[in-house]
């Protein structure tokens, strides 16, 4: 299984209603990519403090490699992961991306 896991940092401008809807767009990709067994989404609640400004973020579990390779290219993939990085504070500077295999 890989445990893909994604940090954001919105700018401040950006509204929940905004991030509920580009989460909503990568949530609903469960129906349209083979392989993904979950997703959650949400703010940062660790009381670390360490979050240097990633204070949203989301994880992705796919069946393996192979589904994480295709939803990487799928193009609704693509358009949604598009939206979200119009919201980030410095675009894909306010992004950070870590695959875990589990």
């Amino acid at each position: 299984m890989i445990r893909h896991c994604v940090l954001c940092r919105f700018r401040d401008d950006v509204t929940q209603a905004q991030k509920a809807r580009v989460y909503a767009s990568l949530d609903a990709l469960k129906e349209i990519v083979p392989g993904i067994l979950g997703a959650s989404f949400g703010p940062n609640a660790s009381p670390e403090g360490l979050a240097k400004g990633f204070e949203d973020g989301f994880i992705i579990d796919f069946e393996g490699a192979p589904a994480r390779d295709a939803y990487l290219v799928h193009p609704d993939h693509r358009k949604a992961g598009g939206a979200l990085v119009e919201l980030l504070d410095g675009g894909t500077e306010g992004l950070m991306v870590f695959d875990l295999q589990v």
